[in-house]
């Protein structure tokens, strides 16, 4: 019985995990680090039915239902700063680490976002965690799920065995999203803006996101190209006030690469945002592939420099000056 069946893209991660499975050698404490949306969170459930319900399909319903008292889900809170209190950790963690298990032969403890929860911030619930972590009985089991394993604390890091999970294949995003009834026109910028995570891809599938990024795309092309400096601090102010700032460069990044797509003579169907061939195709014709593979390495540059705590008004202003900049 293959205990991830179902579950996509992590044949590292679930290689191993399977192999600790059938040599009995289970680790204490798990670190399940990688983007959210690629199953770390379905896996870490999948590990803990198997052991604790096997094949038993009334126990594995419990699981899933969150009915089972021996795997228990520790979230952050969903308010404030969001971590958890260190009363939460000494009178719910602590509790279900110090007794037997009630039902199965193992106990299950998984914290969802672990990075939110207990960060090295916060350090009296981090060291309230670690004190739990330290020698833990050998029927409980830790999963600690996390996008940035960073803001751990090092030593708590240091006692997780540490499980790589990767963004999905672009194969794979377009599996979900079609099953997810996306029609394809949307699945291709979704999935090129995604970075391998199956939450972002829907996300951004769904509703008017795409539509919304290509016209800020387009409208950030048009201001590059007008001889009035006042559209393009516009165009810097309408990126700068975006609800999210990477996703919107992002998006005006996977534009530009469209262009060069059509610019060098290749088939529109490698196209990202395909439902805007038309439009696309017009630009392209107004420029060389040269030139929008420079207006993309600008805004590539923009995102690092954004991630480098660069000033956003400063360095976008700065952006559409350069694009200007580029040639036809």
């Amino acid at each position: 019985m293959n205990p991830f069946r179902g579950i996509e893209g992590q044949p590292g991660a679930h290689g191993l995990l399977t192999r600790a499975l059938r040599e009995r050698r289970l680790a204490s404490a798990y670190l399940f680090e990688g983007p959210s949306g690629v199953g770390k969170e379905r896996t870490a459930l999948a590990l803990a039915t198997h052991v604790v319900a096997g094949g038993d399909e009334a126990l594995r319903r419990r699981v899933a239902e969150g009915n089972h008292p021996d795997v228990r889900i520790f979230r952050p809170r969903d308010e404030g700063s969001r971590n958890l209190p260190v009363e939460v950790i000494r009178e719910e963690v602590l509790p279900v680490v110090q007794f037997a298990p009630f039902e199965a032969q193992a106990t299950f403890l998984v914290f969802p976002e672990a990075d939110v929860s207990f960060p090295e911030n916060h350090p009296e619930a981090a060291n309230a965690f670690l004190k739990t972590l330290e020698e833990p009985p050998k029927h409980v089991h830790f999963i600690l799920l996390a996008e940035r394993p960073d803001r751990l604390l090092v030593t708590t890091r240091s006692r997780c065995q540490r499980v790589r999970f990767a963004p999905l294949a672009p194969s794979i995003l377009d599996r979900i999203l079609a099953e997810a009834g996306i029609e394809p026109a949307a699945r291709g910028p979704a999935i090129a803006l995604a970075g391998g995570r199956a939450d972002r891809a829907l996300e951004l599938a769904r509703g008017s996101r795409v539509v919304d990024l290509l016209d800020l795309a387009l409208e950030v092309d048009a201001a590059a190209q007008s001889k009035k400096p006042g559209d393009r601090l516009d165009r810097a102010e309408t990126i700068r006030s975006a609800d999210d700032l990477r996703l919107a460069l992002e998006g005006i990044a996977l534009y530009y690469r469209d262009l060069v797509v059509l610019a060098s003579g290749m088939d529109a169907s490698a196209l990202s945002f395909a439902s805007a061939a038309d439009k696309l195709e017009a630009r392209a014709r107004a420029t060389t592939a040269a030139a929008a593979a420079a207006r993309e390495g600008k805004v590539r540059g923009a995102i690092e420099a954004l991630e480098r705590g660069a000033n956003a008004q400063i360095v976008l202003e700065a952006l559409l000056m350069d694009l200007a900049r580029v040639p036809r």
